[in-house]
């Protein structure tokens, strides 16, 4: 954790929240970190909240040995019959973010619920809002999250910022036309492959807008080195090694069989880090050239994958497309300073915000260096952009064209195609896991 993560760890809650919520009789409170009764609580409402079922001792555990760096935000009903379970829960963590150029400190958000008693009173509006102002006036630039419902978040000023794609590929179609890689793939333990994914997945996402560090606890969860993973067993790892001796790959993968046509079954790639193009191209060829599989899954890919251009009939892909890791500029300045610009340029924005916390009128100087000032009103002769703090959200990665959202209506700008230049990136945002 850094400095600015142990602050918002402990950080007290905002008093406009409290008050918010004591005035419908509610509580709102921290779970500390070594609470274990009040962190079995808080999981079990998480755990409804997404419609899953009753935890176990063993995922309980497993849950408080590893997320105690998160802030972990509960409210409490005292007059329901079980008060001890919240009625809302939410989690947040101090995180990396990597933009074109770069990284982003960045407020993570996850468990966010609210039980079907409780809704429609503005619950989750209080919290998300009190706790983004306590994350902006702290210091983060931007907070971020992975959905289960799109349509929620953007009346809090969040937008899509970075989709995935999800592929189903006919094996016995594709064919494999991508290059040779020189190195070889061998099969680890899933305690080996756990060891080597810090580090190569740090390799990796600096240079790929849109991820962010891993956060803990996931990395078990991936490689099925946790107690509560159900089918840890069935889950295999194979690396990718240079002929220099570097792992430079990892990917974990199951399979599913097919019971009526055995050298028909499914394999799912649940994760595949490459840290160089050869191998990305290595390991896909593995999987494409299995004995006995007749499909291919995986998901969390990005919508630009090179593996679209290595096989020979790219009808063999069927790919869908979906919403996946959600920005929220706090601090406009720090966060359009934080990437860089491949053209020199100067663009102001009117921005609006429905929390408040990021409206204002700012102008960029982009170049080899990055200037951002709040200003009282566009200089004349500056061309304007004018939109909410979700769209300039959405355009910070690059993942969408101020061209696009001009015509869809999302924003209003003097010259969009000028502006789209300014943000375009030579790397299509993505991020290769939920959380």
């Amino acid at each position: 954790m850094t400095e600015l993560d142990d602050t918002f760890h402990s950080a007290a809650l905002d008093a406009d929240l409290r008050s918010a919520l004591e005035a419908q009789g509610l509580r709102v409170g921290r779970v500390s970190d070594d609470d274990r009764p009040g962190t079995d609580r808080w999981l079990d409402a998480v755990a409804r909240g997404f419609l899953d079922g009753e935890r176990n001792d063993t995922h309980r555990q497993a849950f408080f040995d590893r997320t105690a760096y998160r802030r972990k935000i509960g409210v409490f009903d005292d007059s329901g019959p079980d008060a001890a379970v919240p009625v809302a829960s939410f989690a947040s963590w101090g995180a990396e973010l990597s933009v074109p150029g770069g990284t982003v400190p960045a407020c993570a958000i996850s468990s966010v619920t609210v039980a079907p008693t409780h809704r429609r009173r503005g619950i989750l509006r209080q919290v998300m809002a009190g706790e983004l102002r306590t994350a902006a006036g702290l210091g983060y630039p931007l907070a971020i999250l992975t959905v289960s419902e799109s349509g929620i978040y953007g009346r809090f000023g969040f937008a899509p910022a970075a989709h995935a794609a999800h592929w189903k590929i006919d094996v016995r179609r594709a064919r494999w036309t991508g290059p040779d890689a020189p190195g070889r793939i061998d099969f680890v333990t899933r305690e080996e492959g756990r060891r080597l994914a810090p580090a190569l997945h740090d390799r990796i996402r600096v240079t790929s807008p849109g991820e962010i560090d891993m956060p803990g606890g996931h990395w078990d969860r991936f490689y099925g080195t946790r107690p509560d993973v159900e089918k840890a067993e069935e889950r295999r790892v194979v690396q990718y090694r240079s002929p220099e001796g570097e792992v430079d790959g990892l990917a974990i993968y199951s399979i599913s069989h097919n019971h009526d046509d055995f050298a028909a079954s499914t394999v799912e790639v649940i994760q595949l880090l490459a840290a160089t193009d050869a191998a990305y191209a290595g390991l896909w060829r593995f999987f494409l050239s299995m004995d006995l599989i007749g499909t291919v899954t995986a998901g969390e890919l990005s919508l630009d994958e090179p593996l679209w251009w290595m096989i020979a009939d790219q009808r063999a892909a069927t790919i869908t497309t979906r919403d996946h890791q959600y920005l929220r500029i706090l601090d406009v300045p720090a966060a359009l300073a934080a990437r860089r610009y491949d053209v020199t340029d100067t663009v102001a924005f009117e921005v609006t915000d429905p929390l408040g916390i990021a409206s204002g009128v700012f102008v960029l100087s982009a170049g080899e260096d990055v200037g951002v000032d709040a200003v009282a009103e566009a200089p004349v002769g500056v061309p304007l952009v004018r939109l909410s703090v979700a769209e300039l959200s959405a355009l910070l990665l690059g993942g969408v064209s101020p061209v696009t959202l001009a015509k869809a209506g999302r924003l209003d700008a003097d010259e969009p195609d000028r502006v789209a230049r300014l943000f375009a990136s030579t790397t299509t945002p993505r991020l290769s896991f939920w959380y």
